[in-house]
């Protein structure tokens, strides 16, 4: 890499979590919302999501991440409530909408498969959008999709062990069957004006899914609009301006803070690496960030989300991306063996990996005053 320094590559993150009881049931986080700055409600009725503002540094991020995360357990505290840092409840039959147009015309476009997207929790990484770097941007972090399995948090829908990364099959393979284009990977781009007609061409399937389904155009324009329409796991934000990374789980802090450090590194990297698209091993080098084949990438991410870090070959990838794969410990990889599991002991398994996302941050903060860890400044 080069060795002055550039303006760094602001990021920020987001994260949902679960919310329950003392009991370990699911329960409605309202009070928990004014708690701290980037708190809101999602769109399911058990599901709280906190949100930093852009960041310079990962040290920043960090330390902000950290902060509105302790503030919420403190009000969660008083409150009898927990969050439970899993990506799927592990079993629950029916989780509630909050009442919204843009839901209600997502279920009727869906129909019955958007239950599945109801017990998904995750993080958005985003990183500011590089000029004349934007298409590098985003075929950089289609390539680092299969590092999903990194921060897989979730084997089990409705009890029954489905995948290493179960919500990503659930989004992926389950919610959009019958509109792929909109839930899965897409595949390389050339050029910005490429993707902006590729999210026209998915605004106007989903446009007739919706009219089919008995949507007014009126109601799918004012609630929808060709960027929001669409789930596809890396997305052009220019909102925000920003590339999004849509695919890691929800996750123990330190696991997604390393996580995002990893991808803003590389994304800094890219404005003085030549990035290529070459045959089907992938790297990345000091001068070079060589992304295989579309079809290899797939392979991969199909991998992440059926077997996670089980596979070799996929952990041989992420290395050769630059993932340090062993610092990084997915409560998917936790077997317990059991092909079921009841409603009473999902309750258990949401307190206990609630209790282990509180001493996550407990030990993050302890750390953060002498945090010397590798910056991507």
């Amino acid at each position: 890499m080069s060795h002055h320094q550039p303006e760094p590559v602001r990021r920020s993150i987001e994260v949902e979590y679960w919310v329950v009881d003392a009991d370990g049931q699911l329960v409605e986080p309202d009070p928990l919302v004014s708690a701290s700055a980037g708190v809101e409600r999602e769109f399911v009725k058990p599901l709280l999501e906190i949100k930093t503002t852009p960041c310079e540094t990962t040290s920043q991020l960090r330390n902000e991440l950290l902060d509105r995360l302790e503030a919420v357990l403190d009000a969660a505290d008083d409150h009898g409530m927990r969050l439970v840092p899993l990506a799927t409840p592990v079993h629950a039959d029916e989780i509630a909408d909050l009442p919204s147009d843009r839901t209600r015309i997502q279920r009727e476009v869906i129909g019955e498969d958007f239950e599945y997207v109801r017990h998904c929790a995750g993080t958005h990484v985003h990183v500011e959008q590089i000029p004349d770097r934007v298409v590098e941007q985003v075929n950089t972090l289609v390539a680092l999709d299969p590092a999903l399995a990194l921060v897989n948090a979730g084997r089990r829908y409705r009890g029954r062990v489905l995948s290493a990364g179960a919500r990503s099959k659930l989004y992926r393979w389950m919610a959009y069957d019958g509109l792929p284009h909109q839930g899965r990977l897409w595949r390389y781009i050339d050029s910005t004006d490429e993707w902006r007609r590729r999210l026209e061409r998915r605004y106007e399937e989903f446009e007739t899914a919706a009219l089919r389904a008995g949507v007014g155009r009126e109601a799918i324009v004012s609630s929808f609009d060709p960027e929001s329409a669409v789930w596809t796991p890396v997305q052009i934000r220019d909102r925000f301006g920003t590339v999004e990374w849509r695919s890691p789980d929800t996750a123990l802090p330190s696991d997604v803070i390393r996580l995002a450090d990893h991808v803003a590194g590389t994304v800094t990297h890219l404005r003085d690496a030549d990035v290529r698209i070459e045959g089907d091993t992938g790297r990345i080098t000091d001068e070079q960030i060589i992304l295989p084949e579309f079809s290899t990438v797939l392979e991969h991410v199909n991998t992440a989300i059926r077997d996670g870090l089980g596979s070799d070959s996929l952990r041989g990838y992420l290395e050769r991306m630059g993932f340090d794969v062993g610092s990084f410990n997915p409560i998917s990889e936790r077997h317990d063996g059991r092909s079921r599991m009841t409603v009473a002991e999902a309750r258990e398994r949401r307190l206990a990996y609630a209790a282990e996302l509180e001493r996550d941050v407990r030990q993050a903060q302890s750390v953060n005053t002498n945090y010397t860890g590798r910056q991507n400044d």
